[in-house]
């Protein structure tokens, strides 16, 4: 049986009465004033009505590139040159002292990293040689080195960064925006998510979810390939007007419901059925990149009908570009543990960010170009980091890769009224801990909910009897990377 119905049924006037806000007098003063005295939405007949936050923004809408399985940071943003002079040596017992590793026992070897670095821009950000098209935008990068979570395995880590929780179940972070914001656009969904390399990320759906908040809020997953939206089209034979009046007579019988039973769900239903229909117009527009120039189109290295990174990345400026509050895109193969040769540290690196450097490059051009990059939150990082040795499985091996690394790792930002050409905290000489302005992953959370307009502490959500956030009981935001 339904809970809810089921509480409904051992529920006794007595109770009712008890329990109905703070008695009589509450439901009385609730028939004066309407249902938002109560507490209910604004827009409890459209979920995904837009709303303003708590003050004035610095970003209106976020793109995060989640780059799954974490890329090596001390070979592409972490310069050590004491780590390159000690390569090969033993791992001080100091560094390793209650550390736990994910495939390393023992006493492992140091390993500098095999990739020339240099610094670029006015600014002199270090740099290495495997994300060349970066170095033209250094002086937009805010890049944080200090960056640390509590979990070394990719699901729990994935789940932290994006929900709160390593645990499945709460809502995701999009999912959090969406519930504060709405979506500018009515035709499109306020979350969006795109894949590549055609793999879910560590955390599933989970690291997209709605979690316990009304699953309108949920990430839509749009395909850069074939139809954009599973099962949104028509089936044959059905015409576009008997859908209408299908909708109108399922929207009648959701309001009957709805105002018998008020549960948030039927109201989801509701909006997500009118959603669905409008998206069968507006979604094959802004998803079809070939109605983009030859020269934007080549920029971003994209390719019409493809389902890649590049794709995506210029899909992303297109849907932030109609209103779209958050685009999240999931890019998976970043997992170097150098198991492989296309995990290897050298050749296999300089493969992977051929897909990733020049889009996002691109991207932050283009949105620059168009008067939306001061005003759109770009995130590009992993789940964590990856160890200064030799990963324990294939350190005899020609092959070169690293471990699993949560103490202190390296996240980008750009745009959304963080400050460009910024090297954020620091670690050691040897990359093993940080030793300035550490930043926790709810730090980087409430942050993002700042330049979104929120504070972190009042975003919430009553689940279970109590208040729900993004943060949970932890974060605060790193003013040092403001703008």
């Amino acid at each position: 049986m339904n809970p809810y119905l089921d509480s409904l049924v051992h529920t006794t006037r007595r109770h009712f009465l008890k329990e109905s806000a703070v008695g009589l007098g509450a439901i009385a003063l609730s028939s004066l004033l309407g249902r938002n005295a109560m507490g209910a939405p604004l827009a409890a007949s459209n979920p995904l009505a837009a709303r303003l936050p708590h003050f004035a923004p610095k970003a209106k809408r976020v793109i995060y590139l989640h780059l799954t399985g974490s890329p090596p940071n001390l070979d592409l943003f972490d310069y050590k040159p004491e780590l390159v002079k000690r390569d090969g040596q033993d791992c001080p017992d100091d560094f390793l002292k209650g550390r736990k590793f994910a495939f390393t026992a023992g006493k492992p070897k140091l390993m500098g990293s095999p990739r020339t670095f240099g610094q670029y821009g006015r600014s002199g950000q270090w740099m290495s040689d495997a994300i060349p098209h970066l170095h033209g935008v250094a002086d937009d990068l805010c890049i944080v080195h200090s960056m640390y979570t509590d979990q070394f395995n990719h699901a729990p880590a994935e789940l932290l960064l994006f929900s709160g929780s390593p645990r499945p179940g709460r809502p995701s972070m999009g999912s959090w925006v969406t519930y504060g914001l709405g979506t500018e656009n009515q035709n499109l969904p306020g979350y969006v998510v795109l894949i590549s390399s055609g793999t879910q990320p560590n955390g599933g759906k989970n690291s997209y979810g709605s979690g316990f908040l009304p699953s309108v809020y949920q990430g839509v997953q749009c395909r850069s390939k074939g139809d954009p939206v599973l099962y949104a089209s028509d089936p044959a034979g059905f015409a576009r007007d008997l859908r209408r009046d299908s909708l109108d007579a399922l929207h009648e019988l959701n309001e009957l419901q709805a105002s018998e039973l008020g549960h948030p769900e039927t109201r989801t239903r509701i909006a997500q059925y009118e959603l669905a229909y409008r998206m069968q117009m507006s979604v094959p527009e802004v998803m079809d990149i070939s109605r983009e120039s030859p020269a934007t189109i080549a920029a971003y290295g994209a390719q019409p009908g493809d389902s890649s990174f590049a794709n995506n990345c210029l899909l992303a400026r297109r849907l932030v570009e109609q209103g779209v509050r958050f685009v999240q895109l999931f890019d998976w193969g970043w997992d170097f543990h150098g198991t492989s040769e296309k995990e290897d540290i050298r050749g296999g690196l300089t493969k992977k960010c051929g897909t990733m450097d020049q889009p996002v490059a691109a991207l932050i051009n283009d949105l620059r170009q168009r008067g939306l990059l001061e005003d759109t939150l770009i995130v590009l990082g992993g789940e964590f980091g990856r160890t200064p040795f030799r990963e324990g499985r294939t350190a005899t091996g020609e092959i070169l890769g690293r471990d699993h690394y949560p103490d202190c790792y390296t996240m980008v930002l750009a745009g959304g009224g963080i400050k460009g050409g910024l090297s954020y905290g620091e670690t050691d000489e040897l990359g093993f801990n940080i030793t300035r302005d550490p930043v926790h992953v709810h730090d980087l959370q409430a942050t993002l909910m700042n330049q979104l307009g929120f504070n972190h502490e009042r975003l919430t959500y009553r689940f279970e009897g109590r208040d729900y956030r993004l943060t949970d009981v932890h974060g605060k935001v790193v003013k040092g990377i403001l703008a």
